[in-house]
Parts: C-alpha cells; structure tokens; sequence
C-alpha cells in the first residue's frame, strides 16, 4: 500500500474486469493465459495471477497486442493467486 492506505500501487490502472450476467467476462491488462480450461482459466494479469472458475467456459477473445481477453460461459468465481512460472498461451503466440 502506499501512504495514503490505498492499493493503487499493487492494482494498475489498465487492468479491469468486467463480468457481464455471469455469462461474460471482458478482461484487460492481461499479461498472458496461464492454462485454460471449461471450468476453469488461469490468467496472469498487471494486477497478479487472476483464477476464473464457471462452467463452459470459452475463450472468445485473445488478444496478445491489446492485452485482452473476453471468456464466455457461466462464470462462478473470480481470484486472485500468485503467478507461476509456466509458459502462457500469449508466450505461444510471440514464439
């Protein structure tokens, strides 16, 4: 935290998720897609190592050059974690 208490220094400004009916998640700031799965995407963005859990899950939007990314299905949860050290889908596209 910085002085004035705020978590403004760990969470930037670019990064935003936006869950619309727990049907669609639009995400920005993201580094790379850690893993991802139907129930369950791992996604490293500005802010940290973003864990989204649901139910038919699929990844719409992919967007390396924007840093975005939009998941569809029925969305249960949202969390932060630590990143890890593996190679991300973003990591495949750049070679």
């Amino acid at each position: 935290m910085d002085k004035s208490g705020s978590l403004a220094e760990y969470v930037p400004d670019a990064h935003q998720i936006v869950i619309e009916g727990q049907r669609r998640a639009r995400i920005t700031g993201v580094v790379d897609v850690e893993s991802f799965h139907e129930e369950e995407a791992a996604i490293l963005t500005e802010a940290g190592l973003l864990i989204l859990a649901g139910e038919e899950l699929k990844l719409t939007r992919l967007d390396p050059d924007s840093g975005q990314v939009i998941v569809d299905g029925r969305i249960q949860s949202l969390e932060y974690d630590r990143p890890t050290a593996r190679r991300g889908l973003f990591a495949r596209f750049r070679g």
